[in-house]
């Protein structure tokens, strides 16, 4: 699971980042402002989609570097443009292309501290099946289903991306 860990986190990046351009498209189209769709909300009380992707970009890189013994960069929040949005994925795109699968040897009896929980670590190997993964799909399924549910024309092959992997038989 491990070695497809950073090249799924770029793959689904690359995927939010095309669906963004869908969404500029739409918007054009529809003659309205496409970064108001950044504060959209599924419900009253979620976080918008701005604060979606930041966290999925977050927990991307934090993962990545948390499972190689890293420590992760800093990007700031507060992004109000979708190409400010489409930057920060970049960003993080960057930083994840860096790593090599020697980078997480060892990775499943690494003690994994978190920022939310002092005093606590979490094994690598729990860490990755319980939180880096799970995590990570829940905010960028978060964001499709935003910019989904707000008329962007986008399904799910945009999601999963088109070139999957398939052979002749």
């Amino acid at each position: 699971m491990i070695d497809s860990l950073v090249p799924q986190y770029i793959r689904m990046l690359r995927n939010l980042r095309a669906c963004f351009e869908k969404a500029e498209a739409f918007a054009a189209t529809k003659k309205f402002e496409a970064d108001t769709l950044l504060q959209a909300r599924l419900a009253p009380d979620m976080l918008p989609l701005v604060a979606q992707v930041g966290i999925a970009c977050d927990q991307a890189k934090g993962g990545a570097a948390r499972l190689a013994g890293k420590e992760p960069p800093k990007h700031e929040d507060g992004q109000k443009t979708i190409g400010e949005v489409k930057e920060r994925i970049a960003k993080v795109l960057s930083y994840l292309e860096g790593f090599q699968p020697s980078d997480f040897k060892g990775f499943e009896a690494r003690k994994i501290t978190l920022p939310w929980a002092p005093g606590k670590v979490i094994s690598g190997s729990d860490y990755l099946a319980q939180m880096a993964l799970p995590n990570f799909y829940f905010h960028v399924t978060t964001a499709y289903a935003l910019l989904r549910h707000n008329g962007v024309d986008i399904g799910k092959g945009d999601f999963i991306g088109a070139d999957i992997a398939l052979k002749d038989a």
